[in-house]
C-alpha cells in the first residue's frame, strides 16, 4: 500500500559541520526506542532523484532528491514523498534496475527516459517476503517468496536488466530474474550462517557475500551461478563478525569489513587472485564499543565511507594516513548503513531510531593515473595485467599492490595515530 504525505520531520540545524541535514521520523512516544525503530537500509534511485530509507516499523519512506528542491510534479511524474505499508519489519532496499557503469569521470546516464514509470523499489522483509514497488505511480508490483528467514540485503547489478540479488538469513543468495516475475530463481548455497551483506562487480562477472558468523567472504559467479572461493578460509583464533562488503566501482578492489571485542577492522582484497592487500585497524580501549556496520567506495573509487560505534561516519582513502573526513566523536552515533549519492558528495547514514543523516562528502578532482587505472580495471582483471611487460612500479599501481599492506589508526581518540 502506498500513500503519500509526509511523517517525517526535517532538521536543518546541524550539530556537526559535516552534517547537511537530518530527517527524522515521527512517531507516538510510546514507539521512540523500542526495536522496530531502525533504518536498516537507505539507497539514492540510479540517477540521483530518489531517495529511499526503511524508517521503521514496515514503512518505507521515498522523497524526490534534492530535498529542498520546489517542483512536486516533473512533466508527469508525482515527485511528491511516498510511503510503501510493507507489513512487516524492513531490513534491505534497493532502486533498479541500475544502468550500466560508464568509464571513469564519465557522466552516468542514468536518467529514466520521459513516459516510463519502471524506476522500481525492491524490499526487502522479516518474513522472508521480497516486495517489489513502482516508485512513480506508487503501486505494488508483485511479492517473490522463496527465503525463510529475514532478507537482509538487495543488490541489482549495474548492466540495466532486471536481475535482483538477495541474501537472507536463511544463509542463501537467490538471484531473481524480475521480468519473469521471479519465477526463475538461481539459489546460492555454502555459507554456514546468517549472511550480512552482497556487492556486485562492476562488470557484472562477480557477487561477494559476508556471512556475519561463519565468517567466509564468498566470491560467486554471475554467469555460471556457481561458487568461485572463500576469501577468508583457515582457522582464526580470535572470534569476530563480518558486517559488510563493497566492490571498489572498477572491481579490481574487494572491501570487507568485521569487528571483534577490542577492534574493527577492513581488508582490502585482490578479488582475482584471492590475495590480501592490505588491513585498516582500529583498536579501543572499552571493550565493545567497537562495531562497524557498513562501508562503501565512493562513486569515484578515490574514498571509502564507513559507519562506525564510535561516530556517524568515517571517510578513507586507502593507503593514506589518515582519515580524508570524519564526525565528531559520538558513542550514541547508533550508524546501521550508508550510501552514496551516485554522483557523490554526499553520504546518507540511517540510525538505530530510523533517522537519516545528510553528510557533505570530500569532492576530489581523481588524478589522471587514477582515471586511466579506474578505466583499465574495469575491463582487465589482475591475471591479465600480471603478464605485461610493465616497470615494477606501474604494475604495482595498476594492480594496487603500492597500498601499504598495514595501516593502524586510533580514530577511536581525538588524536590519530597511523603507522604504515
Amino acid at each position: 500500500m502506498c500513500s503519500t504525505g509526509t511523517n517525517a520531520e526535517l532538521q536543518q540545524t546541524p550539530s556537526d559541520p559535516a552534517l547537511v541535514l537530518e530527517l527524522k521520523t515521527r512517531r507516538p512516544p510510546s514507539l521512540e526506542g523500542r526495536a522496530g525503530c531502525e533504518t536498516w537500509s537507505v539507497d539514492f534511485s540510479p540517477d540521483g532523484a530518489w531517495f529511499a530509507w526503511s524508517m521503521g516499523h514496515g514503512i518505507v519512506w521515498v522523497v524526490a532528491w534534492p530535498l529542498d528542491s520546489e517542483d512536486s510534479q516533473d512533466g508527469d511524474t508525482d515527485r511528491g514523498d511516498k510511503s510503501f505499508s510493507c507489513g512487516h519489519p524492513v531490513w534491505g532496499l534497493a532502486f533498479g534496475p541500475r544502468p550500466p557503469k560508464c568509464a571513469a569521470g564519465a557522466e552516468p546516464a542514468t536518467k529514466t527516459p520521459k513516459g516510463t514509470n519502471s524506476l522500481l523499489l525492491a524490499t526487502g522483509l522479516e518474513n522472508g517476503v521480497i516486495k517489489i514497488w513502482n516508485v512513480l505511480t506508487g503501486d505494488a508490483v508483485f511479492d517473490l517468496h522463496g527465503h525463510e528467514g529475514v532478507v537482509r540485503d538487495l543488490v541489482f547489478p549495474q548492466n540495466g536488466t532486471l536481475t535482483l540479488i538477495s541474501t537472507s538469513r536463511d544463509k542463501t543468495l537467490r538471484i531473481w530474474d524480475l521480468a519473469q516475475k521471479g519465477k526463475k530463481v538461481q539459489v546460492l548455497s555454502g555459507h554456514k550462517d546468517w549472511i550480512s551483506c552482497c556487492c556486485v562487480s562492476s562488470d557484472c562477472s562477480m557477487i561477494a557475500s559476508v556471512g556475519r558468523f561463519d565468517r567466509m567472504v564468498c566470491l560467486w559467479s554471475l554467469r555460471s551461478y556457481t561458487f568461485i572461493r572463500n576469501l577468508a578460509g583457515g582457522i582464526h583464533k580470535t572470534l569476530y563478525l563480518l558486517s559488510s562488503c563493497d566492490f571498489s566501482p572498477d572491481g579490481a578492489l574487494l572491501a570487507t569489513a568485521a569487528f571483534s571485542g577490542s577492534s574493527w577492522w577492513i581488508d582490502l582484497w585482490d578479488p582475482y587472485t584471492a590475495e590480501k592487500l592490505a588491513t585498516l585497524v582500529d583498536y579501543f580501549e572499552d571493550y565493545g564499543q567497537n562495531q562497524i556496520s557498513a562501508i562503501q567506495f565512493s562513486p569515484n573509487g578515490l574514498h571509502l565511507a564507513m559507519v562506525t560505534d564510535d561516530r556517524a561516519l568515517r571517510i578513507w582513502e586507502p593507503g593514506q594516513k589518515g582519515m580524508v573526513m570524519q564526525t565528531k566523536v559520538d558513542r550514541d552515533a547508533n550508524g546501521l548503513c550508508c550510501k552514496y549519492h551516485p554522483k557523490g558528495g554526499v553520504v546518507a547514514t540511517g540510525t538505530r531510531d530510523g533517522h537519516v543523516r545528510f553528510w557533505r562528502a570530500p569532492r576530489t578532482v581523481p588524478s589522471l593515473s587514477h582515471l586511466c587505472r579506474s578505466i583499465l580495471r574495469h575491463s582487465v582483471s589482475t591475471h591479465q595485467m600480471e603478464p605485461l611487460p610493465l616497470p615494477k612500479r606501474i604494475l604495482q599501481y595498476l594492480t594496487y599492490r603500492n597500498i601499504p599492506d598495514r595501516l593502524k589508526t586510533c580514530c577511536s581518540s581525538d588524536e590519530e595515530d597511523w603507522e604504515g
